[in-house]
């Protein structure tokens, strides 16, 4: 049987492509039905191709049938669709990639190609589409990588294939009508029948705690929460510097991209099947487990583990990367990532600046008034007692791998976990404590040390829930959520 990619035709010498200037009208090009297009992006730091995989064409669409076009400006890459026939663009959304980040890595820059599989969700056209991929150079302008025409109509549209009998949805919040609000769902990973009873009462916990936030909590009826379980072979998930390998329903791992607290998924296919019995715009993984973990990627999924003394956090701070696509704040801890914001570029993400402009900080509307730019802060004494922190983290954590690596005892590795929890919490609260005794505390500012950089990009507010554990979100992060809410629920 021929592929599925074959049955499209790539855009060589393709038409003029015109955005509309007006609100575009889903009644004109889109039924109220959801396309996945999965495609496969394959390459190293260098090289990059793309190859579509399959369609899919199932629910009904889950997001707004006002505002189709992104404005926000933000992601790595930006899904375009065009009207195939007059070359008007009908819809387009911004998203970061697993791809995009294994680009900055270690491993892609010795050249060493890999494979990801990965999906674009779009309203269901009634005509045949330009399916676009456009990319930022390292200037942040966006250019194509990859386009291709898809017929709506195609026999090889594989339809309603979302039924699965293991599978069972709880509406763990709902307020209405999908289209006019945000609707999450969160997927239950490492959870074995006999915990069903665990992810419910999971699922109820972080729901509460998902409201307890700003911009959250004042915004409550714009959201629906959906629970989907589907029960896994092995409770917990993968733990390789452990030599603790699972059977799951996601195959989550720690230890993504080589970094150990770094825990995501490369079986997209999977977590985009199990999604699909909801309609859903955000895309949570909750993992059934106690160590310290998470990830999350713009408009593609974010995970975190259930746990963790510190999971109400895991649970906020990831979606901010992936609903409310916020940068990383610190700065202290080691990453996966190379050169992740090059020098002399202003990221596109809202809550970090390179300062290129001292007269227009991006966040301009709100600083405090009178306020120095850039605002001087006590990072002396903060870097230097976290950097030692950050040391002393990686050997405990290495310590307690060990253990486990080595089948120590379960007394041994409980007191190591036990151990390093305890130590993780007094340095969080003393972090807490001195920047809330900050003379800038409470203050808008650009105070230097942010996305995984000390000197040279810069953060709103001496502390954030995208800096530290033990914070609210900073004024400009709570202004940028609220504007994507918007965004969904107009």
């Amino acid at each position: 049987m021929r592929s599925l990619e074959f049955l499209f035709i790539i855009m060589f010498l393709a038409p003029v492509l015109l955005t509309a200037n007006g609100n575009i009208k889903f009644d004109d090009y889109f039924i109220d039905k959801t396309m996945r297009i999965d495609y496969f992006h394959i390459g190293d730091a260098t090289s990059e191709d793309v190859t579509i995989d399959r369609v899919y064409k199932y629910g009904i669409w889950a997001g707004s049938l006002k505002n189709l076009i992104d404005e926000f400006n933000n992601g790595a890459y930006y899904v375009e669709i065009y009207n195939a026939a007059s070359g008007v663009m009908i819809y387009s959304k911004g998203f970061d990639s697993y791809f995009k980040e294994y680009q900055l890595s270690g491993d892609a820059a010795d050249g060493i190609k890999r494979t990801y599989h990965e999906s674009v969700v779009i309203p269901y056209p009634k005509a045949k589409i330009k399916f676009v991929l456009t990319k930022r150079d390292k200037m942040n302008q966006l250019n194509e990588v990859f386009s291709a025409v898809i017929d709506p109509n195609d026999v090889m549209i594989i339809e309603d294939r979302v039924a699965d009998n293991e599978v069972k949805v709880v509406k763990s919040h709902y307020s209405g009508d999908p289209h006019v609000k945000v609707d999450v769902v969160i997927l239950g990973e490492g959870y074995t029948a006999e915990e069903e009873s665990k992810f419910n009462s999971d699922l109820k916990r972080f729901t509460e705690s998902f409201f307890k936030l700003e911009p959250y909590n004042n915004l409550k009826d714009k959201f629906n929460i959906y629970g989907v379980f589907k029960p896994s072979e092995d409770s917990g998930v993968d733990e390789p510097r452990a030599g603790i390998f699972k059977n799951t329903v996601l195959n989550a791992t720690f230890n993504s991209l080589g970094s150990e607290r770094y825990l995501l998924t490369e079986d997209n296919k999977s977590m985009r099947d199990l999604a699909a019995h909801v309609p859903y715009d955000a895309i949570y993984i909750m993992v059934n487990h106690n160590r310290y973990g998470g990830g999350g990627i713009y408009n593609f999924f974010c995970t975190f583990t259930s746990d963790n003394q510190f999971a109400e956090y895991l649970f906020t701070h990831e979606f901010g990367h992936s609903f409310g696509g916020l940068a990383d704040e610190y700065y202290t801890s080691a990453t996966a990532y190379d050169n992740f914001y090059p020098d002399g570029v202003e990221p596109v993400e809202p809550n970090i600046t390179r300062l290129l402009d001292p007269e227009n900080v991006k966040w301009k509307e709100l600083l405090t008034p009178g306020i120095e730019i850039p605002t001087p802060w006590e990072k002396g004494e903060y870097d230097e007692v976290d950097y030692a922190w950050q040391k002393v983290r990686r050997e405990m954590n290495s310590r307690t791998a060990e253990l486990k690596k080595t089948k120590a005892p379960a007394d041994q590795i409980k007191e190591a976990e036990e151990a390093y929890a305890k130590k993780d919490k007094e340095q969080s609260d003393w972090v807490t404590e001195y920047l809330n005794n900050s003379k800038y505390a409470g203050m808008v500012g650009v105070f230097e040390g942010a996305g995984y950089i000390s000197t040279g990009l810069y953060r709103s507010m001496t502390n954030c829930l995208m800096f530290t554990k033990q914070a609210p979100f900073c004024k400009v992060c709570q202004a940028a959520i609220a504007n994507v809410i918007k965004h969904y629920t107009e």
